[in-house]
């Protein structure tokens, strides 16, 4: 069994700041990337941020140069920094984690969602 458990969501008026936190925890092997999606209410969820065990990151056009995604890989936790937010960024934001759970078995998870508001 994996668990990803999201923290850092909440209010917050435009042009804010939030951290989301997510540390995965369990049957972990190795784990490849991780990263963050949102949902906003009624559309589809997307991608928001990943970045893989090598450093390598991948944003979403919207949210480049406002959020910075980094990981702890000793804590197998990862982070989303998030400056300058829009009301456009309003939605539950879910962890995600492309993991190994043993030598040759691989699989994705995802955390239960925390959601971000961003009002005045």
């Amino acid at each position: 069994q994996v668990q990803l458990v999201e923290s850092g969501g909440g209010l917050v008026q435009p042009g804010g700041s939030l951290r989301l936190s997510c540390a995965a925890s369990g049957s972990i092997f190795r784990l490849i990337d991780m990263g963050w999606y949102r949902q906003a209410l009624g559309k589809q969820r997307e991608l928001v941020a990943t970045r893989n065990s090598g450093g390598g990151t991948n944003y979403d056009d919207s949210v480049k140069g406002r959020f910075t995604i980094s990981r702890d890989n000793a804590k197998n936790t990862v982070y989303l920094q998030m400056n300058s937010l829009k009301p456009e960024d309003t939605a539950v934001y879910y962890c995600y984690a492309r993991l190994y759970t043993t030598t040759t078995e691989w699989n994705d998870y995802w955390g239960q969602g925390t959601q971000v508001t961003v009002s005045s």
